[in-house]
């Protein structure tokens, strides 16, 4: 009986209710899937901003291009996606193109459009 006891003086069972385990499960797959969302918005953010630098980029390079083979810059942005074949999301982005006069490189301005 002696070393019956011994065995177990070192062993102590704890004994939470079930409440508490699914409580503490719960707390944990909440955290879990919270951070996980959290993640997920973080990187589709940052995938736009993104998205939105290269369009940015594009189109400067397609404005470059247009006046280096033409003489001028495109009067329009539906020049370019007529002559260069120029597209990007409508749905997405809106596109402010305002021409300054012949020789001067015209002011864009991409905005990303809210859903």
């Amino acid at each position: 009986m002696e070393g019956f006891r011994r065995k177990r003086l070192f062993f102590h069972e704890k004994r939470h209710s079930v409440w508490a385990k699914i409580l503490f499960t719960v707390a944990i797959s909440s955290c879990i899937i919270l951070l996980t969302c959290h993640g997920l918005n973080r990187l589709m953010a940052d995938s736009k901003e993104e998205e939105k630098r290269s369009l940015e980029e594009a189109l400067q390079r397609e404005i470059v291009q247009c006046y280096v083979l033409e003489g001028h810059y495109p009067d329009c942005l539906s020049y370019l996606e007529e002559q260069y074949g120029f597209s990007y999301d409508k749905e997405h982005f809106f596109v402010d193109y305002q021409l300054l006069g012949a020789n001067i490189m015209p002011d864009v301005t991409v905005i990303e459009r809210k859903n």
